[in-house]
């Protein structure tokens, strides 16, 4: 849209209403803009929200996990595999011993990145450091219970982390049955790592009315 620079700023003003009017009539992102502006604008937050950075993972095998989660999951490698050394003389080496405290000794580390920016760290320690199974299933403890990942085909995707080695916990559920298409699943990774599938987008599943489907 060309904006007259001797047009008056209440013109101006009119006109961008206007076509962010149409733009969200015709948008295929209507629902979400809607979710946005309720939230982000009609209510007026008093605190800033901040974005979500990444998640760490510890896994046994870094290359593995690589594979897994570049194959099956499509995140894309940012910082190969690589290895870092307990020692005070750099900055991350400073930083991984106010972490992890002292006698690690070494831990290979790689970075991946979802869709969306959302930064996947995977770690790996020596064999005597820890144990190298996921632990159990404990979402009645106080801490992290899960992260989940989005995916329209979550039939598919459920499939292809069964082929790869891991688990499908549950059979894929609907959160509105004949109403609305939001469905979930818990899996786990071929490292015993519990996540949560889903197969729309958060505000979507939990905004009431946002999408009939």
């Amino acid at each position: 849209m060309s904006i007259p620079g001797e047009l008056p700023l209440y013109k101006v003003g009119l006109m961008l209403a206007h076509e962010s009017r149409l733009y969200i009539k015709n948008s295929p992102h209507k629902a979400s803009i809607v979710i946005f502006a309720k939230t982000y604008i009609m209510k007026k937050p008093s605190a800033y929200p901040r974005s979500f950075s990444h998640i760490g993972l510890t896994v046994p095998d870094i290359q593995k996990a690589v594979d897994f989660y570049t194959g099956i999951m499509g995140w894309y490698v940012i910082m190969e595999p690589s290895t870092v050394e307990e020692e005070s003389e750099t900055a991350i080496g400073k930083m991984c011993i106010d972490v992890f405290g002292e006698g690690w000794e070494s831990f290979q580390i790689a970075h991946l990145a979802t869709s969306d920016g959302i930064g996947i760290e995977l770690f790996s320690f020596k064999e005597s450091l820890g144990k190298k199974e996921a632990p159990d299933f404990q979402p009645f403890n106080t801490g992290l219970f899960h992260f989940c990942v989005q995916d329209p085909d979550i039939e598919g995707l459920v499939e292809k982390i069964k082929a790869a080695g891991g688990k499908q916990r549950m059979p894929i559920r609907e959160y509105y049955p004949d109403e609305k298409p939001f469905r979930m699943c818990y899996v786990e990774d071929p490292f015993g790592i519990v996540f949560e599938v889903y197969s729309h987008s958060y505000e979507l599943t939990y905004s009431s009315g946002a999408y009939t489907g």
